[in-house]
């Protein structure tokens, strides 16, 4: 299985591997993309059941894993679709080497689009005058925009309201008559699918089936896509002829509180110990010292902290665990800027040693739901967090096919 390692916020671009036998980066985030396969497998199949096709998100590179690779896998494993939030993400992928169907959506009216539509990428639109600067980047672009009308059907965020859904439906079509653009899709976003039995998913479902319906009866017949991750995986009903699974793609499931997720975690986030040392009882750990010895003890410190994705709140009160020698151990003390401290009790321990602070919970190990669960926000942001170049990617398994574009989507 091939391995490469690039800086985390960086492309993709090939860096030479480390030698046989040589000593691995200090702090590094390994990317497994057979899980990416794995569960984009399990999403496309669940999506092609029914009759839908299905679009990998790689926004916020990838959510921190990676978005080329991760899209070049996902698209190998049944993906028809990537989709992104920037242009500036749509065209990184674009300079990858991805050809495939991109759809882009969040977006300032004064942006340039020129450059998104000669690539072929698809844009969202969610009114009049955002909809005027899509259609005069596609004239200094020479070919038409390929556009997706999203609804605001409940959200309270992106999106027309109902109010102004006809105007910018009367816009888009009299674009498309005169060859200015194409509508290829109309779209919303779910507010509580994390929740499969929440009501407010028929509300929306009907309110952009209203809103589908608005176009249908100009004379366009778009793609509809509305289930995130967790509609994917829960409500069929809701797939329609395309599903985006973000979070679910890496690993991470979206259901609060799964008994079994099918799904593996793709992210490993490990360092390497840079120091251990002994103290005597009572002896004070990192600022504050918020955690004293209660007795002798050998602490090793991990060069990992809040700049490069560690939650500083994670160990108030000490709750935060990490992997050591296949054991695990707590963090001690306050999670600083740059390094954590790390309680070795009677292991044997030695500078180099590799540590993990979340991965895929193997064996009890920690993962990002878990830290995510300690200091009450979603494991989105635990392992989007990870960034920075002192943290490396190191991602494995990516097959020579995967640097293919793959060609496919829903009527794309």
């Amino acid at each position: 299985m091939r391995a490469e390692t690039v800086g985390v916020g960086c492309d993709d671009a090939a860096v030479p591997e480390s030698e046989p036998g040589s000593p691995g980066p200090r702090a590094e985030a390994v990317v497994d993309l057979d899980a990416v396969r794995h569960n984009v497998g399990l999403l496309s199949g669940a999506a092609a059941a029914s009759g839908a096709a299905t679009m990998a998100v790689v926004k916020a590179d990838g959510y921190g894993h990676g978005a080329a690779a991760v899209g070049r896998a996902a698209l190998s494993a049944g993906a028809g679709w990537l989709g992104v939030a920037t242009l500036e993400e749509a065209l990184d992928l674009r300079a990858a080497g991805i050809t495939g169907p991109v759809l882009c959506w969040l977006h300032v009216p004064d942006e340039e689009f020129a450059p998104a539509v000669a690539a072929g990428v698809d844009l969202s639109v969610s009114s009049r005058d955002h909809l005027a600067a899509v259609l005069a980047g596609a004239a200094r672009a020479g070919r038409p925009a390929r556009l997706h009308l999203k609804a605001d059907t409940g959200l309270g965020r992106n999106g027309a309201p109902p109010a102004e859904w006809p105007g910018l439906v009367e816009d888009a079509v009299a674009a498309a008559a005169d060859g200015r653009a194409e509508v290829v899709g109309v779209w919303s976003h779910l507010a509580q699918a994390d929740e499969p039995s929440h009501p407010t998913q028929d509300v929306q479902a009907a309110a952009l089936a209203d809103a589908v319906r608005h176009v249908r009866d100009r004379g366009i017949d778009p793609i509809r896509h509305l289930a995130n991750s967790a509609a994917t995986m829960t409500r069929p009903d809701l797939h329609l002829d395309l599903v985006r699974p973000g979070i679910a793609v890496y690993g991470l499931d979206p259901i609060a509180q799964p008994e079994v997720s099918p799904l593996r975690p793709a992210m490993t986030l490990r360092g390497r110990v840079a120091l251990v040392k002994r103290v005597p009882a009572g002896h004070g750990v990192s600022y504050g010292h918020e955690w004293t010895s209660p007795g002798p003890a050998v602490l090793a410190l991990v060069p990992l902290g809040y700049a490069d994705g560690v939650p500083r709140r994670m160990n108030n009160g000490g709750r935060m665990r990490v992997r050591l020698h296949d054991e695990i151990r707590p963090v001690v003390g306050r999670v600083c800027m740059d390094q954590v401290v790390v309680d070795c009790g009677d292991l044997d321990v030695r500078a180099g040693d590799t540590v993990e602070l979340f991965g895929t919970g193997a064996g009890g190990g920690p993962t990002a739901r878990e830290w995510a669960d300690e200091i009450g926000t979603i494991h989105y942001e635990i392992v989007t967090g990870v960034h920075g170049r002192r943290v490396r990617r190191t991602v494995l398994g990516e097959h020579t096919a995967d640097r293919a574009a793959v060609p496919g989507g829903a009527r794309a």
